[in-house]
């Protein structure tokens, strides 16, 4: 049996597409929070500035409001299926604030081995973001040899730490920061998860 954990990106790895955006477009705030996703993901704004902008445009909106959003964003059914079935093994790593993915975190069964930002809520409104994830102070914690997916520039030291780690464009271009240290790069769902099954 192998000794591989594996650690998973939530945006447009997990899920069919990008969380924020999405929730912004159902909200009208869709352009701005785009263009502040796009510069993210390709890194060209550090990740944290990026993250605590778009929280800031989020913030006038009910944590109810958001969190029911999320919890129906569509999911990659193979992907999510394999993460359930081997929840003991998997863990979502993904910079989303833990108040807002917290049913769609339920709809996986992966409450216990999810590591998210952190916020301070009041009256069902953001306080303010107590801690902004960092991946790579993530992966320093792993013990056992890890496998890790992602497709955006703040998965690029997680994937280059890993053992394996996979570019995965399944749902939107990978970042080149991802392609220029991953062992692998796939691009269709069905493939990415045969490939997780071998190394079980």
């Amino acid at each position: 049996m192998s000794r591989y954990i594996f650690l998973f990106d939530l945006d447009s790895t997990v899920t069919k597409e990008e969380i924020l955006p999405t929730i912004a477009e159902s909200l009208g705030l869709f352009e701005q929070m785009r263009s502040l996703t796009e510069s993210a993901m390709q890194g060209e704004v550090p990740f944290k500035k990026s993250f605590l902008q778009r929280v800031d445009i989020l913030k006038s909106i009910p944590v109810s409001e958001v969190r029911q959003l999320v919890g129906n964003v569509k999911l990659n059914e193979l992907l999510s299926e394999f993460i359930i079935r081997n929840r003991e093994r998997c863990y979502i790593v993904t910079g989303n604030l833990d108040v807002w993915i917290a049913d769609l975190i339920d709809r996986l069964d992966m409450g216990q081995n999810t590591f998210c930002s952190k916020a301070l809520v009041k009256d069902d409104y953001i306080l303010d973001v107590s801690s902004v994830l960092n991946k790579s102070a993530v992966v320093s914690q792993m013990v056992l040899p890890f496998v890790a997916v992602g497709d955006g520039n703040n998965d690029a030291e997680m994937i280059e730490s890993a053992e394996i780690g996979i570019g995965y464009g399944g749902v939107r271009e990978v970042a080149p920061a991802v392609l220029n240290c991953a062992s692998h790069a796939i691009y269709e769902e069905g493939k990415l998860v045969e490939f997780l099954e071998r190394l079980l």
